[in-house]
């Protein structure tokens, strides 16, 4: 089950990510932006990408799917 915070949390991120087109983070890189701890930042990325609204690149990179 998902918390209150990681739901705010998912939602923000998805809209940093509609807010800048071509917008492509490392997991470290995104974890520092949003000012979350490493394994947190990946969680969330984690679900964005497995509910399809994320890619990761073979460089390991997340990014929009439509991008």
């Amino acid at each position: 089950m998902r918390s209150e915070l990681t739901v705010a949390l998912e939602d923000r991120i998805r809209g940093e990510f509609l807010e800048m087109p071509g917008l492509r983070l490392t997991s470290t890189q995104a974890a520092r932006l949003w000012a979350l701890d490493h394994h947190l930042s990946q969680r969330i990325l984690d679900a964005l990408t497995s509910n399809g609204f994320l890619a990761r690149t073979a460089e390991g990179r997340y990014l929009r799917n439509d991008d």
